[in-house]
């Protein structure tokens, strides 16, 4: 009679858990889930493996990802082509090859400063710093310890969730050539 009560409040800690992440509009951290819940982070993270290995079926459109030490659901990545035509985003939205390639010399170089970024893409950064920090991809996370102290930057959690990243250490590896360039 024990495993029947124990797999009753498996299925409502699942279920509850589930609402919690469809309700939250951002990813959610394990200790908000348990937070929100009053479920202990033990019976969170079993909730969350067995969502994640129910949401591994092929007739549900959705999947838990983990993102900057959070969980949210999306659409499965096969679905995106299908649905882009509706939601996709604007172009406005998008950035352009300039900030990609500053955003990127900030993910892989960080803490990074301005200079640096300028020395590695041969260019001024201004505008693209600004931009990226506007959007909130980029932050302030310290000041080099050099003349002038200048400001150096690093990646945000807006970073993780908009390229589906857990952290930074996710990032795809450099190509030989590609990573001297970025030390």
């Amino acid at each position: 009679m024990g495993s029947v009560e124990r797999k009753t409040f498996d299925v409502e800690s699942v279920r509850i858990v589930e609402s919690v992440i469809f309700m939250e509009s951002d990813f959610v951290s394990v200790e908000k889930l348990a937070r929100i819940s009053g479920l202990s982070k033990e019976d969170v993270m079993s909730a969350l493996d067995m969502l994640k290995k129910e949401y591994e079926k092929d007739f549900h459109g959705l999947e838990l990802v983990e993102i900057a030490g959070g969980v949210t659901l999306y659409p499965k990545k096969e679905l995106w082509k299908f649905l882009e035509n509706h939601y996709g985003k604007k172009n406005s939205d998008k950035l352009s090859r300039a900030a990609l390639e500053t955003l990127s010399i900030v993910a892989y170089s960080q803490p990074v400063t301005r200079a640096e970024i300028e020395n590695i893409r041969g260019v001024s950064s201004d505008g693209m710093i600004k931009l990226l920090t506007e959007r909130g991809l980029i932050k302030v996370v310290g000041k080099k310890e050099a003349p002038g102290r200048p400001l150096q930057y690093g990646t945000t959690k807006e970073f993780l969730k908009l390229f589906k990243l857990k952290s930074i250490a996710d990032l795809p590896k450099l190509e030989e050539p590609y990573s001297e360039k970025f030390k």
